[in-house]
């Protein structure tokens, strides 16, 4: 394996999703895993914040060295940020040693996750696992009640910050869906439901699993406004 110090065996670099909020939305692998690694790490705000951390904490052993990617976190951000590619390298100092680090993803690590940019740099060097997480659409559903899909129903999982000609043709193509990262992109997201026929009881759901968790029908969501992490589901027809 390359990089690997002589007579040294490389660490393992573990992927695990944490959920969108509810630090019991871990699964048992992942607390598991969290109580045998070497390294902590994880993508954080510029204030050094992260909302990865925050969920696992409760299953987190003291004391653990941590690795923190300060992330910018605009719209639209490149996987070509320089925070990969320091903590990519600051990673690799730590498997090149033996040592396993776990790098803690929001969600999914392999949905919209940050470990995506890690695992591009780093998995053809050290050796990998991913340990699934409870992806927002799910647990969003599961706290509103509302139903994704059934039976043969295809499903588009769109982010808000997908431009109208994007949202138009795959909503257009289905009779149920999830925008995710709404903010201040939910009059537009909106507009485009309403002309693919999925604006009617589409339902928001604000910080699932996290403080300040609310639910909301989507005419109200547009009356209040919602923060960036929201997330709306929308159906033609109620199951």
């Amino acid at each position: 394996m390359s990089g690997s110090q002589p007579g040294t065996r490389p660490g393992t670099l573990t992927g695990i999703g944490v959920g969108p909020g509810d630090p019991e939305l871990l699964t048992l692998k992942a607390v598991r895993l969290l109580n045998a690694v070497d390294v902590l790490a994880y993508p954080a705000n510029q204030d050094g914040d992260s909302l990865a951390r925050a969920i696992a904490a409760p299953h987190l052993l003291a004391g653990l060295p941590e690795i923190s990617l300060p992330m910018a976190f605009k719209p639209g951000q490149s996987p070509e940020h320089p925070a990969y590619d320091k903590g990519a390298k600051a990673i690799a100092e730590h498997l090149e040693a033996g040592r396993d680090v776990a790098f803690l993803c929001e969600g999914d690590p392999l949905f919209y996750g940050s470990f995506i940019y890690v695992l591009e740099r780093l998995g053809n060097r050290f050796p990998m696992r991913v340990v699934p997480g409870v992806a927002s659409p799910m647990a969003c559903a599961a706290l509103a009640q509302r139903p994704l899909v059934a039976g043969d129903e295809p499903l588009a999982i769109l982010p808000a910050t997908a431009d109208d000609a994007t949202l138009d043709t795959a909503l257009s193509a289905v009779r149920a869906a999830v925008v995710m990262k709404l903010g201040r992109h939910l009059p537009r997201v909106a507009a485009a439901l309403k002309r693919a026929g999925l604006a009617e009881g589409a339902t928001v759901v604000v910080r699932g699993g996290l403080e300040g968790e609310r639910i909301l029908p989507l005419p109200q969501a547009l009356v209040e406004g919602v923060p960036y992490f929201s997330l709306l589901l929308a159906r033609k027809d109620p199951l």
